[in-house]
C-alpha cells in the first residue's frame, strides 16, 4: 500500500448514522496500517471496548471560564484539533458534519498551517436542515469551499447542497458502506419464537423517531398488511414520536400486535428478524438502515424520499413510493410477503448489491484516494476490492 497515514476523525459520537459510518471508517483505515486520532467530546459508541494500536482517542474538554454564558464546546474543539495535529503530526482531518465540525477544522487550518488538509463529509441534516437557515448559510458555505475536499453519501444531497448554499465546487460521492465481516444474515431461528407465531410474518421499522420519519405511517402500512397477512410490527429505538406512536397503535387496537424493542447495538441480529424492513421517511440523505437491512438479506419498502432510490432498487432489492403513499407500500409489502419465491429473489438480490455496490473495502478506499489526492501524493488505483 502506499505510505500509511496519520488522520484526525470528528464525529458526533452518540448513536446516528454519520457517527457509524465514521466510527467504522476510522476502524477499516487503523486495520489497513493508518494512524488514526478521534477528536470528540465523547468517545463513539461503536469505538467503546475497542483496541487497536493504530486507533487514539483524544477529549474535547470545554471550558467552564465564569464570562462564558454558554459553553464554548466548539472554540475547544477547534483547540483541540489543533493540538493533535501538532503533537500528532496529522496529516489530514476528516470532519463529519459541516457546522460544527467542518467550521472548527477551518480555523483548526489557520493555527496549523496549510500542510494539514481538511476533509468534510456532508451526511445529511447539515444541508437539509441547517443549511435552511439564512443565518448560518454563510458559515455553512464558507467551511464547504475552504475544505481541501468535501464528500457527499448521495447524489441527491451533492444536488441539494449546491442548490440551497449555490455551491460550485467539485463534491465528491462516497456512498456509506457496511463492514461484511458484521452485516451478513445471521440465523435467528432460535430468537424469532420470541416475537412471532411460526405462520406469522415481521416487520420492522428502525430509527430516531423524528417526525421526519412518518413513523405514524409505518404504523399505518403495517395495520393495512395485518388485515390481509398475520404478521408484528417491531418498531426499534427511540425519539420524540414515539408517544404519538403508542397511542396511535392502541387507537387501532394493535398492541398485542406491535413490539418495541427500544435501542439496540446489535443491529445486524435485530434486522435478521425481518421479512420486511419499513422506512417511508420525509427525507433520507441516504438511508443507512435500508443499507444495514440489505447486507442481511432484508428487502426495504420505503418513500422515494432522498438518496433512498440511489440505494434501493425498485422492483429488485425491494419497492418505494410517493411520500405518504401508505396504502401503496402496504401493497407492496403484501406482495413480498404473500410470494415466497419472490421474496427469495429480493433477498438474494439485496445480498448481491450490498456486496457490491456498498460494501467497507470500496468505500474506504475512495476515502483513501481523496485523502492521497489533496495530499498531492500518488493517487492508489481503484481495484476490485470486494468479494
Amino acid at each position: 500500500m502506499s505510505q500509511p497515514l496519520k488522520i484526525g476523525i470528528t464525529c458526533y459520537p452518540s448513536l446516528g448514522g454519520s457517527g457509524v459510518v465514521a466510527t467504522e471508517l476510522g476502524k477499516l483505515l487503523a486495520e489497513k496500517g493508518h494512524q488514526v486520532h478521534f477528536i470528540a467530546n465523547s468517545i463513539p459508541f461503536r469505538l467503546g471496548g475497542t483496541f487497536h494500536k493504530n486507533i487514539f482517542y483524544h477529549e474535547v474538554e470545554v471550558s467552564d471560564y465564569y464570562v462564558f454564558r454558554y459553553p464554548p464546546y466548539e472554540m475547544s474543539l477547534a483547540t483541540k484539533m489543533a493540538q493533535v495535529a501538532k503533537m500528532q503530526q496529522l496529516d489530514v482531518l476528516h470532519v463529519h458534519y459541516a457546522v460544527p465540525h467542518a467550521v472548527c477544522a477551518f480555523l483548526a487550518k489557520q493555527m496549523v498551517g496549510d500542510q494539514l488538509k481538511v476533509v468534510t463529509t456532508l451526511h445529511g441534516t447539515d444541508i437539509t436542515v441547517l443549511a435552511q437557515d439564512e443565518s448560518l448559510k454563510d458559515l455553512i458555505r464558507l467551511a464547504i469551499n475552504e475544505s481541501d475536499a468535501v464528500t457527499a453519501v448521495s447524489q441527491d444531497l451533492i444536488q441539494e447542497t449546491r442548490e440551497v448554499l449555490d455551491i460550485s465546487r467539485d463534491i465528491d460521492l462516497t456512498y456509506n458502506f457496511v463492514d461484511k465481516r458484521i452485516y451478513y444474515p445471521r440465523d435467528i431461528s432460535s430468537l424469532r419464537g420470541d416475537y412471532a407465531e411460526p405462520h406469522e410474518k415481521i416487520l420492522m421499522h428502525i430509527s430516531n423517531f423524528r417526525p421526519v420519519k412518518r413513523v405514524g405511517d409505518v404504523v399505518d402500512i403495517f395495520a393495512r398488511v395485518h388485515e390481509k397477512i398475520p404478521s408484528k410490527l417491531l418498531l426499534v429505538g427511540e425519539g420524540p414520536e414515539l408517544p404519538k406512536v403508542q397511542c396511535k397503535i392502541q387507537e387501532l387496537g394493535l398492541q398485542e400486535k406491535v413490539l418495541f424493542l427500544g435501542k439496540q447495538d446489535d443491529i445486524a441480529q435485530v434486522i435478521s428478524l425481518a421479512d420486511v424492513l419499513l422506512l417511508p421517511s420525509e427525507k433520507e440523505s441516504f438511508g443507512l438502515v435500508a443499507l444495514e437491512a440489505m447486507a442481511c438479506g432484508v428487502p426495504t419498502v420505503g418513500s422515494i424520499a432522498g438518496g433512498i432510490p440511489e440505494l434501493v432498487v425498485h422492483g429488485e432489492t425491494g419497492f418505494l413510493a410517493p411520500i405518504g403513499e401508505t396504502k401503496r407500500m402496504a401493497d407492496y409489502a403484501i406482495q413480498l410477503l404473500s410470494n415466497e419465491t419472490l421474496a427469495s429473489t429480493f433477498r438474494e438480490a439485496c445480498l448481491k448489491r450490498a456486496c457490491e455496490k456498498f460494501c467497507d473495502g470500496l468505500i474506504t478506499k475512495q476515502y483513501e484516494q481523496i485523502y492521497y489526492r489533496v495530499l498531492g501524493r500518488g493517487v492508489p488505483e481503484l481495484d476490485s476490492v470486494c468479494g
